[in-house]
């Protein structure tokens, strides 16, 4: 997931969005990993998609598996199942939209700066 993580800081980046670097690192990191372990049938990949919208960054992560994301209930000493809780946590919104085959697991973060356009508008 480094490649990912790259893409997205280097996108947003260069789009002007310079806050909550961190959080989209992990979110990044957590939808495609899960993405990988969960939704990639042997033999695909999975699409990383981030969208600058004004003051919202999205993040999209496409796979053509047939499962769906689960939030697990675990004991407080569980060593794994918390990544869509943690973004679940930092998004300010986050959901999945179905396809055929497949699924975009998607979380969309607030920014305090906006897009600016090649001519820099926004």
């Amino acid at each position: 997931m480094p490649i990912a993580r790259r893409f997205a800081l280097e996108t947003l980046t260069e789009w002007g969005y310079r806050e909550r670097q961190d959080d989209v690192r992990l979110c990044v990191s957590e939808l495609t990993t899960n993405a990988l372990l969960h939704g990639v049938p042997p033999g695909r990949e999975y699409a990383l998609v981030v969208v600058g919208d004004g003051s919202f960054v999205r993040i999209e992560v496409r796979d053509s598996g047939a499962g769906w994301p689960q939030v697990p209930r675990m004991a407080p000493d569980s060593c794994g199942g918390r990544g869509l809780h943690l973004v679940m946590a930092l998004a300010d919104d986050f959901g999945v939209t179905p396809h055929d085959p497949g699924k975009t697991v998607w979380a969309v973060l607030k920014m305090d700066s906006q897009w600016k356009g090649s001519d820099g508008s926004s």
